[in-house]
C-alpha cells in the first residue's frame, strides 16, 4: 500500500471525540490506518470489521505482530482486544473511513478530484481524462479497475475503488507529489461499503446504469439509490450526467448538486454532438458545449458507447480548465483503457480484440461496435463469472447470440461454482446451431474462434479484458485473454 512520506499522527482520545467512540485502554498516538492485517505497518490503527464469515477482530494478534498499536472495532470485536487499546463504535467501516480521511487531512479536497460512477464506461472515461490531463502537462493521479497511476508510477489495482485507508493514503501521496488532479472510478460497492466516506469530489460523473451486481444490490432501484448518493453535497460539488438513459434522466432530476447534462444526440443537453462522421482514420466529430463552445476533432475510438465516454471526458476536461482548442488537438491521440476493445495484431487477415464486457448491455454494445467495422462475420467468445449476479447470465447469453454470427460459450471465472452449471444457465433458453457451440475450457474456446476466422471477420474475446488470472474452484491461475488469443493466432496453420 502506497503511503505519503510525511508523518501524520492522531491520538485515540481525540479520535474518539471525532467519531463518537468509546476508548478502552490507554490513549496512544497512531500514524496510519489499515483494514487488512497484512497491510498493517508499525504505528497503525487496525480496523477490525465484522465480516460475513469471520470477524476482522480474529486477526488482531497478526495485526499486533505487524505493529498495530490500537484497534477500531465494534462491541463484538472488543472481546478480542485483550492486549491492545480499542476504539468501539457501531459502524466500523464508516468511522474508519472518516478516521483515515481526518488523519491525512482530507487529501481529496486538496486535489481536483473527479469521481466517475456507472455500470459501464467508468474505466474508459477515467483513462481518457487521465490521458487528457497528462497531454496538457498536468501531473495527475488515476485510481481504477485496471491500474493506479501517480504521474509515471504505475501500480496494479486489486479492486475498482480501494478500501478507505488505502484510498486516503494514495490521495495523500498524490498531494505530496504535487499531483493536480485525481481521477478515479467509484463503484457502487465502494459507496455502499463506505470506502469513499470522508472523500470529496470537485466533480462526480455518471455514465449509465444497466443490470449488473444484483447479487449485491438485489434490484435496480436499490442499485440506482446507491449510485445517486454520490450526487449529494456530502460527496461532490458538481455533477456531470449522461441523460441518454432513463436512469440518467432520473439522476439529473433528483441530484442534490448542480448538474451539467451530456447526450449523444439530445440538443437540449449542455454537451452534445452536432456531427459524427466515420472516415478511414476513425470518426470525425463536432461537439457543442457550455457557453456555445465548439470542439471539432477526430477520434480513433470505435463504438457509439465510446462516443458517450469521450463526450463525458471532454466536458469534464473543459470544466477543469483545459482549453477547447488544446482538447481538439489532444483528442485524436486518446486511446482509452487496456482490455477495452484492445486489438491483438500479429499480421492476421481478420481482426482480433479483447474486451472487458461482462454485463448484458456491455456485451450488446461491444458486439454492435464490432459490426460497424466488420465486413465478414463477428465471432464472439463469452462466459459469466461465478459467485456473482446469476440473473444476468441468460441475458448475456441472449446478447451474445443476437449480436454475433458465431457464438462460443465458455468459462470466465467460475470461482466456487460449477462452470458447467453456469454455462447451462447462459444457454438453456437459447436457440443456436453450429458452428456456435459450448466449449468450457477457455483456451480451447479461443482457439476454436481463431480456427473459424477468415478474411474480414472479427473475433471478440469478452468478459475478462485486462485480467491476468482465472479463478476456478478457489484457485487462481495465470490467464490473460490477450496472451491466449495471440498464442492461438500464432499457432493457427
Amino acid at each position: 500500500m502506497i503511503r505519503p512520506l510525511a508523518t501524520f499522527t492522531a491520538t485515540l482520545g481525540e479520535t474518539a471525540q471525532l467519531i463518537g467512540a468509546s476508548l478502552h485502554g490507554t490513549d496512544f498516538s497512531f500514524s496510519g490506518v489499515a483494514i487488512a492485517d497484512s497491510e498493517v505497518e508499525p504505528g497503525d490503527l487496525f480496523m477490525a470489521v465484522p465480516g460475513a464469515r469471520v470477524h476482522g477482530a480474529s486477526f488482531i494478534e497478526e495485526a499486533i505482530t505487524r505493529g498495530a498499536v490500537a484497534v477500531l472495532t465494534d462491541e463484538a470485536g472488543l472481546s478480542y482486544c485483550k492486549n491492545i487499546p480499542a476504539l468501539v463504535v457501531k459502524d466500523v467501516r464508516t468511522t474508519g473511513a472518516l478516521v483515515a480521511a481526518s488523519l491525512y487531512k482530507y487529501p481529496t479536497r486538496d486535489l481536483t478530484s473527479i469521481g466517475i460512477t456507472g455500470t459501464n464506461g467508468k474505466t474508459t472515461v477515467s483513462t481518457l481524462l487521465y490521458q487528457i490531463f497528462e497531454a496538457a502537462g498536468r501531473d495527475s493521479g488515476l485510481i481504477g479497475t485496471v491500474e493506479t497511476r501517480m504521474g509515471a508510477e504505475v501500480l496494479k489495482s486489486s479492486r475498482t475503488t480501494p478500501e478507505a485507508p488505502e484510498l486516503q493514503a494514495l490521495a495523500a501521496a498524490m498531494r505530496e507529489r504535487h499531483m493536480r488532479h485525481l481521477v478515479m472510478e467509484v463503484s457502487s460497492h465502494a459507496i455502499a461499503l463506505k470506502r469513499v466516506k470522508g472523500s470529496h469530489f470537485a466533480i462526480a460523473a455518471f455514465t449509465n446504469l444497466t443490470q449488473d451486481h444484483l447479487d449485491f444490490h438485489k434490484d435496480m432501484d436499490s442499485y440506482f439509490a446507491v449510485k445517486s448518493q454520490l450526487f449529494t453535497p456530502e460527496y461532490a460539488e458538481k455533477g456531470f450526467i449522461n441523460i441518454d438513459t432513463e436512469y440518467g434522466h432520473r439522476l439529473a432530476d433528483i441530484s442534490q448538486i448542480p448538474v451539467t447534462t451530456i447526450s449523444r444526440s439530445n440538443k437540449s443537453a449542455t454537451w452534445h454532438f452536432t456531427e459524427i462522421h466515420s472516415v478511414a482514420s476513425g470518426i470525425e466529430l463536432s461537439v457543442r458545449g457550455v457557453g456555445g463552445i465548439l470542439i471539432e476533432s477526430r477520434t480513433q475510438l470505435v463504438g457509439a458507447y465510446n462516443l458517450d465516454n469521450l463526450l463525458l471526458a471532454l466536458a469534464i476536461a473543459v470544466e477543469c480548465g483545459i482549453d477547447p482548442i488544446e482538447l481538439a488537438a489532444i483528442t485524436p491521440a486518446l486511446t482509452g483503457a487496456p482490455g477495452r476493445l484492445e486489438p491483438v495484431i500479429l499480421g492476421q487477415s481478420y481482426k482480433a480484440l479483447v474486451d472487458y464486457a461482462h454485463s448484458p448491455d456491455a456485451v450488446s454494445n461491444v458486439l454492435a461496435a464490432a459490426r460497424e467495422f466488420t465486413s465478414g462475420k463477428v465471432i464472439a467468445v463469452l462466459g459469466c463469472g461465478g459467485d456473482r449476479d446469476a440473473s444476468k447470465r441468460p441475458l448475456m447469453g441472449a446478447a451474445l447470440v443476437q449480436g454475433s454470427d458465431i457464438a462460443i460459450f465458455t468459462s470466465d471465472n467460475p470461482r466456487s461454482e460449477n462452470p458447467t452449471e453456469i454455462l447451462r444457465q447462459m444457454t438453456s433458453s437459447l436457440d443456436y446451431s453450429a458452428p456456435s457451440q459450448i466449449i468450457e475450457d477457455r483456451t480451447a474456446a479461443i482457439r476454436a474462434a481463431v480456427s473459424l476466422a477468415h478474411d474480414g471477420d472479427t473475433i471478440l474475446i469478452l468478459g475478462k479484458g485486462h485480467e491476468s488470472g482465472q479463478e476456478i474452484a478457489g484457485v487462481v491461475t495465470s490467464f490473460d485473454d490477450r496472451i491466449a488469443l495471440a498464442q492461438a493466432i500464432e499457432a493457427r496453420p
